[in-house]
């Protein structure tokens, strides 16, 4: 998503390039400040804040928040004798973090060997997302991961007509769906449900969960598994989709304006990076 992740000028799979005469590092890592305040929680307490936090872009990954170790509370990280190698940034010590009682071993770890073109970073603490009870902006929890500044969301009303069949069974078919442009992603096309044989559509006991959507559910078409979801309670942002049904075209067949849809290379989602034990419980259904 955004820089690093999906399809992002700085991830694996960019699908631009920099129109630079010499080619670039396969690797670029880029760092920027976050502008706004940050809060992690954990054993029912703040363990840092900081207006200060510097945000780390790195391919493959979603953001990193670093906090200065002055806005850390004292006493709340004791290092071990744990230690990594970073490609880039060189050594990176691990910390204990603790609260009273509670412990996360390797809850939080530390760059201490930085080139000095990654002197930002020095004196900076970086949280395990999963380890920690919680990450806010202001008074607003942050879930899955620290927000991409450049992650976006567009929807858009079209009057161009979407059918979906399953084998021989036309399940949907619309001339007025919603598209959904999200970075690094394809556009994903939403129908309403009285656009859809909805008796086609057996509800599944699984759930995913989108740090800028909220909570998806899903349906199977006979065999084709998990092959629609639905956010029925979109976060406010993007609430235009709340209820609506969108189906996969690499499980069902979708056509827009007869055009069979097929996913481009990279498109696919992949859940990765430091949300990736984030359990559904987590999410509330609203925001």
């Amino acid at each position: 998503m955004g820089l690093s992740w999906q399809q992002g000028p700085l991830s694996p799979g960019a699908i631009g390039r920099f129109l630079v005469p010499q080619p670039l590092p396969q690797r670029l890592l880029y760092a920027e400040p976050l502008r706004r305040r940050m809060r992690v929680r954990f054993g029912g307490t703040w363990v840092a804040e900081s207006e200060n936090v510097l945000l780390l872009f790195e391919p493959g990954r979603y953001p990193v928040a670093y906090f200065p170790e002055a806005d850390v509370s004292p006493g709340t990280l004791e290092r071990t004798e744990y230690e990594t190698r970073h490609h880039e940034l060189g050594i990176t010590s691990w910390y204990t973090v603790r609260v009273g009682e509670q412990i996360a071993p390797r809850g939080a770890w530390q760059h201490i060997d930085l080139p000095a073109c990654a002197s930002e970073l020095r004196g900076r603490v970086a949280f395990a997302w999963p380890a920690m009870e919680a990450f806010y902006e202001e008074d607003e929890r942050i879930l899955g991961h620290a927000a991409d500044n450049y992650h976006r969301i567009d929807i858009r009303q079209t009057s161009r007509r979407l059918v979906v069949h399953h084998r021989d069974r036309v399940i949907a078919d619309s001339k007025r769906p919603l598209v959904l442009y999200e970075s690094g992603f394809a556009p994903r096309w939403y129908v309403l449900r009285a656009d859809v044989d909805e008796s086609a559509l057996t509800p599944v006991e699984h759930e995913t969960f989108c740090p800028y959507k909220g909570l998806c559910s899903y349906y199977d078409i006979g065999d084709a598994r998990l092959a629609v979801w639905s956010y029925r309670e979109a976060y406010p942002d993007v609430g235009r989709i709340s209820q609506l049904l969108s189906f996969e075209p690499e499980i069902v067949w979708v056509q827009l304006d007869g055009k069979q849809l097929r996913l481009e290379p990279g498109q696919t989602v992949v859940p990765h990076g430091p949300d990736r034990d984030l359990t559904v419980s987590e999410a509330p259904r609203s925001r």
